[in-house]
């Protein structure tokens, strides 16, 4: 494989599949269903697990009073709801290792 990591959708199924006994449909399957999944989940309280990586959940921003940088001037912002995702304590110390 050219990519040690790779980037793409398509390259994540070959590479998945080159390493699993599933074939390229079936990997892609799986990462349809899973991420249908996830945002179904994220929609619950509590949001959705992803094993090994995190949490994709979605949460309520407050309003707040902010700034218009160009010329300074105070603008209000208004209250949103926003899609985050929270890595694992073990993605955390997996990517993070010394």
């Amino acid at each position: 494989m050219a990519d040690k990591f790779p980037k793409t959708k398509v390259r994540i199924v070959r590479y998945l599949a080159d390493k699993t006994d599933l074939t390229q449909a079936q990997v892609a399957s799986v990462l349809e269903q899973l991420a249908k999944l996830a945002y179904a989940g994220a929609k619950e309280k509590g949001g959705f697990p992803v094993p090994g990586l995190g949490k994709v959940s979605m949460i309520q921003r407050k309003a707040r009073m902010g700034f218009n940088p160009k010329t300074q001037e105070k603008i209000q912002i208004p209250a949103k709801t926003v899609v985050k995702f929270r890595l694992s304590k073990t993605a955390k110390d997996a990517i993070l290792a010394k």
